[in-house]
């Protein structure tokens, strides 16, 4: 029987509520949907170029503890507050993301989101 395995680091925010930074099974990591947190639990606001790269920033080195990079992710879910940003946010997202590596992807416009952030963005990378 394969195992879940919890994925943990210190360089990346610390959950704020009863999950975890991401999980492995079966050479399939889960990442948990990241806000603009830093890992010393700071809250990066009013500048989404920012706010977008410190939540890559956050998801890289969840990766990187699961021993995986930008090119294992096969799926990646953006969520927006305001649709007016998608321009700002996809020109950040698209510098760890190339045609040829890039996820499948969707980005949906929510009413509010954890700590009254603009954006979240969560993963599936696979091994």
């Amino acid at each position: 029987m394969n195992k879940k395995e919890i994925i943990y680091t210190n360089n990346a925010p610390s959950p704020i509520g009863p999950y975890n930074q991401a999980i492995k099974s079966k050479g399939i990591l889960y990442l948990s949907g990241q806000i603009p947190l830093t890992p010393s639990m700071d809250l990066i606001e009013n500048d989404i170029e920012k706010e977008v790269r410190q939540v890559m920033e956050n998801l890289n080195e969840v990766l990187k503890a699961a021993s995986m990079e930008f090119d294992n992710v096969v799926k990646a879910t953006i969520y927006l507050n305001n649709m007016d940003d998608f321009s700002k946010v996809n020109s950040i997202y698209e510098e760890y993301f190339n045609n040829e590596n890039a996820p499948a992807r969707e980005t949906v416009a929510v009413k509010t989101l954890p700590k009254n952030v603009r954006l979240e963005i969560s993963m599936i990378a696979h091994e």
